[in-house]
């Protein structure tokens, strides 16, 4: 990956332009607005390289920019609120979190509503969903995506023990993940989504098997969580075909979603094209070997071990 890709993007995150891109969203358009450079930079392991002036811009904006619920009745939510814009889903919530504190910042301190938010809407299944309409189910079903990145949040973003309520939200998180063997229906066994079989990045908020197993792993061992060993083999089985002797090996440009929701030019918000940046199509492509993931592997082997 050539140093003048990563520049780019730190060079932009540094501008006027993308100050004012957060003014007036902070996450919106995918996938080229200063939130997805700054989740592209934490997930290759350079968020201390991500530019001060945007870090503040960012906690700036997020204090008051949403909705201080997530909204599960139509009643909730202010008239003539931009439900697209002023609601922010669990994924959202925990990967901003993560990227927040690996850049140095006291989230907690800073922005007082992230942390207890991702416990307090926990479902009696151990996990989270970013559709509102679960919430009013009298079985409420959770969502992978929406869970996993609360769950890393929660356990990896910290400089201090954790507390009981914390504790419970991550063991139930896990055996959530175990219940749903990391990928499949808890009724029928059923693959859930095929395209979580293979290992894939940039994540972002997406899922598959290995961000699941990470988290597992690393919750094992904090806490002894057992991880049976059919699961672990199965996982290695899925990793092998991508695994060479230089690292796990992408198959695809990984875009998640074809469409954005995006400012036009009279002011007005509306559905539309995504527009990419160079930094994903340097770390996406079928053949590129991904040296984070290979990283995450290696970590959840050796955790294994201990």
């Amino acid at each position: 990956m050539a140093l003048q890709i990563i520049e780019k993007s730190k060079a932009y995150l540094s501008s006027t332009q993308a100050l004012k891109s957060l003014e007036q969203d902070p996450y919106w358009p995918k996938w080229d607005s200063p939130w997805w450079h700054m989740l592209l930079l934490h997930e290759l392991g350079l968020a201390r390289e991500i530019p001060k002036s945007i870090i503040l811009k960012m906690v700036e904006v997020l204090k008051d920019f949403y909705l201080p619920i997530f909204p599960i009745r139509p009643e909730q939510i202010p008239s003539g609120t931009d439900t697209y814009r002023k609601i922010i889903c669990h994924c959202a919530v925990g990967s901003m979190y993560q990227v927040l504190f690996d850049c140095g910042v006291d989230v907690d301190r800073e922005l007082t509503w992230m942390r207890p938010w991702m416990l307090h809407y926990q479902l009696p299944d151990g996990g989270l969903n970013c559709d509102e309409k679960v919430y009013t189910q009298a079985q409420p079903k959770s969502s992978i995506i929406s869970t996993l990145p609360c769950l890393e949040a929660i356990l990896f973003s910290r400089n201090r023990e954790l507390h009981s309520q914390e504790k419970e939200f991550l063991d139930k998180g896990a055996q959530y993940l175990l219940r749903q063997k990391l990928f499949r229906k808890v009724s029928t066994g059923e693959v859930i989504d095929k395209d979580w079989l293979e290992i894939r990045f940039p994540r972002f908020y997406d899922y598959d098997f290995l961000r699941g197993f990470y988290f597992l792993t690393k919750w094992r061992e904090f806490s002894g969580f057992q991880i049976p060993e059919v699961l672990i083999d199965e996982v290695k089985q899925l990793v092998a075909p991508q695994m060479t002797d230089k690292g796990i090996r992408l198959k695809r440009y990984n875009i998640i979603e074809q469409r954005s929701y995006n400012q036009t030019s009279s002011g007005a918000w509306a559905m539309g094209s995504i527009s990419e940046f160079d930094l994903m199509k340097a770390v996406s492509f079928d053949g590129h070997i991904c040296e984070p993931l290979t990283k995450k592997w290696n970590e959840a082997l050796t955790s294994l071990q201990k």
